[in-house]
């Protein structure tokens, strides 16, 4: 994933890939110990996008630049009678 790429979403979609990162990484290291990988380089770029992930949201909470605003819904909630 490319960082431009994460500069256009929001924390909170970054903090659930990240989530999604991890717990891919958790399960590729489990299969690996017990049989071979598919894919073994998907660890590394797993590794790398999780390092460019904490560095967007970093940079956003020291203001160095900013992430975009969560999306706000267009419609407005009906009131119940």
């Amino acid at each position: 994933m490319k960082v431009f790429e994460l500069r256009e979403k929001s924390r909170e979609e970054l903090v659930d890939l990240l989530n999604g990162f991890y717990k891919e990484i958790f399960n590729l290291r489990l299969r690996r110990g017990a049989q071979e990988l598919p894919n073994p380089l998907r660890l590394r770029t797993l590794r790398r996008d999780v390092a460019r992930i904490k560095t967007v949201l970093r940079e956003d909470e020291l203001d160095i630049k900013k992430l975009l605003e969560p999306k706000k819904s267009k419609h407005k909630p009906k009131k119940g009678k």
